[in-house]
């Protein structure tokens, strides 16, 4: 994948098709303050919502880039809002950092360039688009969207306004990943027969942990002081608030996310598309089997184990730890190459030492490595027009698969899948789930 260069900038696009080509974003040695900080005038300003675990976690990344200044921050929790907002004020040494409980409100900030969102699944589509609408480039958290006829809707609206767009896949910013990926693409191990995608195994209502008694249907609990429960819920069905019903917990809990097999297929799946050459395509056939709890709060998979056949006749499980190894595996005629987050493993050893020539493909890079990498990238093709190393068409290809492998293990039978148009072309019940209903008021 090359990086492509818009020709009109982003904000120029959304406020006047009529204004001519801008020249790339460079920041002068003029232009730079004291401590070789970048004026205001050329720093990025970054609204931040969703302040969780992930959240708190690029609220404290994107305080390292120096041409990024954090200005305002968005959390239906007032707890981890105040919290995201310490550490802002902290670092800049001062108290101007916006909170919001509402994220349209710091949305319709216009002097805010760009957003980071990292809330729950069922919320990645709405603010996505309406950030989108408003001129805002947006770096947005895996996995993509909570369906796949949401996942579209965003590709669609990202095209449609210039939006610079990265998904929160870190994988692609690092090193190993790319460098075994490259070998796969260059057929280092011959010609790609197979890939094996091994990935934790969900909460297992059985399994003692956590234990029964904290998964099954729990007394109406009082909402937490501060914690805006009904917003929280926004376009899920409405239901009584439990505390194992948010946060954290909330992906496994098919209203809200899809369980182990979309929250790591958002890295693994998109690492094995990455190497097999579907950025911009998906299987043709999809079946498999999965265990999901009986009765309970969590319905989704803890037990899964499903493989999609692709057009040119590879074929790619997606399974449990139990059943399947960690991390991606590629394997071809003349041997295989292993990527987990540990590193890297091939046979035969010498792939291991093996040079990636000029000519051969050479798969895209951050400016940096490893998660600030990816931020890196972000605010780098922000500045240039230039297309992230995860754009959204890739995030949507790749979560798309782990979408068909629910929909495929809830219906119990092989479903086919045109790629193109994408719609199932065989099971007219199961194509319902390629979308789900929003509660009023909310929409796309």
């Amino acid at each position: 994948m090359k990086h492509k260069r818009h020709e009109i900038s982003r904000r120029a696009f959304v406020k006047s098709a009529s204004i001519g080509i801008a020249s790339p974003y460079i920041i002068s040695a003029s232009a730079l303050g004291r401590e070789g900080r970048p004026a205001a005038s050329n720093r990025l300003t970054l609204g931040l919502i969703g302040l969780g675990s992930m959240g708190m976690r690029h609220v404290k990344g994107f305080l390292q880039e120096n041409d990024c200044e954090i200005t305002a921050v968005c959390d239906v929790d007032a707890g981890r809002l105040n919290a995201a907002a310490r550490e802002v004020n902290k670092h800049y040494d001062s108290e101007d950092c916006a909170r919001y409980n509402d994220f349209r409100e710091l949305i319709a900030r216009d002097e805010i360039d760009t957003l980071c969102i990292s809330v729950p699944d069922h919320w990645h589509s709405i603010p996505a688009i309406e950030g989108i609408r408003a001129g805002k480039d947006i770096y947005g958290e895996k996995p993509l969207a909570l369906t796949i006829s949401e996942g579209r809707a965003m590709v669609e609206a990202v095209h449609r306004y210039n939006c610079v767009w990265q998904t929160g896949s870190w994988q692609r910013s690092t090193a190993h990943f790319r460098f075994g990926c490259e070998l796969v693409r260059n057929q280092r191990i011959g010609t790609l027969q197979r890939v094996d995608v091994g990935m934790g195994g969900g909460y297992n209502p059985g399994g003692g942990k956590p234990t029964v008694d904290r998964i099954e249907p729990q007394p109406i609990m009082s909402i937490p002081e501060g914690f805006d429960y009904e917003m929280w819920l926004g376009p899920a069905p409405r239901a009584a608030y439990t505390e194992n019903r948010c946060h954290w917990n909330f992906r496994w809990n098919m209203d809200y996310s899809g369980g182990q097999v979309t929250d790591w297929g958002g890295h693994h799946i998109d690492i094995a598309h990455w190497g097999m050459g579907c950025d911009e395509t998906g299987p043709v056939k999809v079946a498999g089997r999965g265990i999901f709890p009986e009765d309970g709060l969590w319905d989704a998979a803890f037990d899964y184990d499903f493989e999609c056949t692709y057009k040119n006749g590879v074929r790619m499980r997606v399974a449990s730890n139990n059943h399947c190894l960690q991390g991606v595996r590629f394997t071809g005629d003349k041997g295989w190459v292993h990527i987990t987050r540990s590193g890297l493993d091939a046979n035969p050893k010498r792939l291991l030492k093996e040079k990636i020539g000029p000519e051969e493909i050479h798969l895209a890079r951050p400016s940096g490595d490893h998660r600030q990498g990816h931020r890196r990238d972000f605010l780098d093709c922000v500045k240039t027009r230039a297309q992230t190393i995860t754009p959204v068409e890739v995030g949507h290809r790749s979560i798309s698969v782990a979408h068909l492998g629910n929909i495929a293990m809830i219906f119990g039978r092989e479903i086919r899948w045109d790629p193109k148009r994408e719609q199932i072309i065989n099971a007219p019940e199961a194509s319902r789930m390629l979308g789900r209903s929003m509660r009023s008021p909310w929409y796309i």
